[in-house]
C-alpha cells in the first residue's frame, strides 16, 4: 500500500508540474516554444531532441532539391527524440560490421512544414495530414537510406528518396533481386532495433512509442542553440 501511495504521489505531482500545452484549430496539442520543451524535457529527460552525429546526412528538405522545390528548413541538421536517436546508432553500428552504414535524410520535423507539405500533395500514404499530425513531428520518424562506408555511394533501392509512386511501396515487387535485398535489409535492421516500417515508403520508419513524445513545431535553429 505505501508503495502504492508513492506511486500515485509521484503521478499528482507530475500532472501537477506537467506544462499545458494549447491546441490548435485541429484540437491537436502542439509545443511551440522552447520553454514548454525544455519543462517537458525536465520531466522526462526521452523527450530531447537530440542532433544525429557520426551518420551521413543529406537535408533535402534545406535545399531547393525536394518534392516542394523550395527551401523547407532553414539548416540541414537532423534532431530525434533520445532514445530514437541512440536506436539509430545502434543501427548503424551493426551495419559497420558490413561496411555498410545510414544515409538520413529527415527526422524531426516542423508541424508548420507538415502543414505546408500537405497542401500541394494531399495524400496522406506520402504526406501527413496535419489534422492528425506527424510521427516525424514528434521526433520520432526517420527517412533513411543505405550506404557502402568505402564509397559513400548509396545502395540501389526502388525509388530515389520522396518518390510518390507505387514503386516506392514496401510491398512493390516488379524489381532486380538486388533492389530488393537491399529494401529488406534496410527494413530488417530498423525493425530489429525497435522501428517499424511505412508500408507506402521504403524509407520511412516510426520508431515504437512515438505515441509518448508530443507534436512539436519548434525551429530547427533553436534545437541547434540548445544542443550546442
Amino acid at each position: 500500500m505505501r508503495r502504492l501511495g508513492l506511486t500515485l504521489l509521484l503521478l499528482l505531482v507530475a500532472c501537477a508540474t506537467a506544462p499545458a500545452i494549447p491546441r490548435n484549430q485541429y484540437g491537436l496539442e502542439v509545443v511551440r516554444d522552447m520553454r514548454t520543451y525544455e519543462r517537458l524535457v525536465a520531466l522526462d529527460p526521452d523527450k530531447r531532441l537530440v542532433e544525429v552525429r557520426g551518420v551521413a546526412i543529406d537535408v533535402r528538405y534545406a535545399t531547393a532539391n525536394n518534392f516542394m522545390h523550395t527551401p523547407l528548413y532553414p539548416i540541414a541538421k537532423v534532431f530525434l527524440r533520445a532514445p530514437v536517436e541512440r536506436a539509430l546508432r545502434d543501427v548503424e553500428a551493426e551495419l559497420g560490421v558490413e561496411h555498410l552504414g545510414l544515409k538520413v535524410f529527415d527526422g524531426y520535423r516542423p508541424y508548420s512544414i507538415t502543414e505546408r507539405m500537405w497542401e500541394p500533395i494531399r495524400n496522406p500514404d506520402f504526406v501527413a495530414d496535419p489534422a492528425k499530425g506527424s510521427r516525424h513531428n514528434r521526433g520520432a520518424a526517420v527517412d533513411l537510406t543505405l550506404i557502402d562506408l568505402a564509397t559513400g555511394a548509396e545502395l540501389a533501392m526502388p525509388t530515389p528518396y520522396d518518390d510518390f509512386t507505387p514503386r516506392a511501396r514496401q510491398d512493390f515487387n516488379d524489381l532486380p533481386a538486388e533492389v530488393i535485398a537491399n529494401r529488406a535489409k534496410l527494413r530488417d535492421v530498423m525493425v530489429r532495433h525497435g522501428f517499424d516500417p511505412l508500408p507506402s515508403e521504403w524509407w520511412h520508419f516510426d520508431f515504437r512509442g512515438w505515441l509518448k513524445f508530443e507534436l512539436m513545431d519548434l525551429d530547427l535553429r533553436d534545437l541547434e542553440a540548445h544542443n550546442r
